[in-house]
């Protein structure tokens, strides 16, 4: 069961320390408070674990601060739709906005190499209108002599580019608890002149205690990757182990499947999932296709089987899109041969809003169906 209380509900209330008291007398009950920080206003939601099915729900919205209360109706207590669940699917951070309505294009190296690439790819992402970028300075390698990124050497000053060109928020992979606070340490260095979306990538997926560590810091959002050999549902909870923590800041990110099915690409594309996740949970959907597809080949048609799954993920409603850029793909350390131009750039991006177009189209023709459905 989740108790939504009355916005900006201030936690040190005489009325708030009158619920916490009733709920901790609940027999065969624990409660754990959470807060979504907005621009504007703090809400607060207190979620009752363990056998709430004697609960009233009238005589639970009667409690002090409560204004409604929702029955959890599957195992996504956090981030899952449940009945009669009218909250927000989505969240803000550092000016930027991400709901399953929203839209955004990460472009960015998948490592980070030296200051000349990182202030050529937030220049050419300026040009292009674009505020959010990847960046990666951890990499967890698959091989233990392949280069692992330059880790918190390199964090202040791609801080300082992003900052310099506008690019209000990184997303960048971490794969240790200790990458929270140099991430943390070198924004503060620095003077925070961009954000980080903290990204779990699909080999700590089930990385349990690393979630439960990012989940219990409540300053940066999380882009939590699909585990590639392990399935949606197990995926799905790893998400809600982040926000069970405290952390609902998640953005769900597909990357393909590990099969030889998928080949010759990289990964068998799984963004048949993006409205199936949208429709399980109320997180934004992340589309990886560079980790999808892993090659530059171009169709027949002269477009590259990368930028085709980047369209089918997004004319399905995918909320973001993470993919990697180089202006030498040659010369990357890390998976170059997946790299775009920064000369492909804005025809990418003309492309990608193309895709977004058909996906508006036809919300707008399923609103007109469902309308003329509900006439009859």
């Amino acid at each position: 069961m989740i108790l939504i209380l009355q916005p900006d509900t201030e936690t040190d209330s005489s009325e708030f320390q009158s619920l916490l008291t009733h709920l901790s007398g609940l027999e065969g009950v624990s409660h754990r408070v959470h807060q979504v920080f907005g621009e504007e206003r703090t809400l607060t939601e207190i979620y009752l674990i363990g056998d709430t099915r004697a609960l009233s729900e009238t005589e639970m919205s009667e409690l002090p601060c409560v204004q409604r209360v929702i029955r959890v109706s599957d195992a996504y207590r956090v981030l899952g739709r449940h009945k009669d669940d009218a909250r927000t699917s989505g969240f803000q951070y550092n000016g930027i906005n991400f709901s399953q309505d929203s839209f955004h294009v990460f472009a960015g190296l998948c490592a980070v190499d030296n200051p000349t690439n990182v202030e050529r790819m937030f220049a050419a992402l300026q040009q292009n209108g674009q505020q959010c970028a990847r960046m990666g300075a951890y990499k967890p390698r698959t091989n233990p002599y392949s280069f692992q990124g330059h880790g918190a050497d390199c964090l202040p000053w791609v801080f300082e580019l992003a900052g310099k060109y506008g690019i209000r928020v990184v997303a960048m992979e971490i794969t240790h608890d200790r990458h929270i606070d140099e991430v943390a340490q070198a924004l503060e260095q620095t003077g925070n002149p961009t954000g980080v979306m903290l990204q779990i990538g699909t080999r700590n997926t089930q990385n349990f205690e690393l979630l439960k560590h990012v989940g219990r810091q409540t300053r940066f959002p999380v882009l939590l990757k699909r585990g590639f050999g392990i399935t949606l549902e197990e995926s799905l909870n790893a998400a809600e182990y982040l926000a069970s923590e405290g952390n609902s800041q998640v953005v769900f990110g597909l990357r393909g499947m590990k099969s030889s099915l998928g080949d010759p690409h990289r990964n068998f594309v799984d963004f048949a999932h993006v409205p199936t996740v949208k429709r399980m949970t109320r997180m934004p959907v992340c589309i990886d296709p560079s980790h999808s597809v892993g090659i530059r080949t171009r169709a027949p048609d002269g477009i590259p089987d990368l930028v085709h799954a980047t369209a089918q993920g997004v004319v399905a409603g995918a909320n973001m899109v993470l993919v990697d850029f180089h202006p030498e793909p040659e010369k990357a350390l890390v998976d170059g041969a997946q790299a775009l131009t920064l000369e492909e750039l804005p025809w990418f991006l003309e492309d990608v809003g193309y895709a977004r177009e058909a996906y508006q189209k036809r919300c707008r023709a399923a609103a007109r169906q469902l309308q003329a459905e509900q006439a009859q």
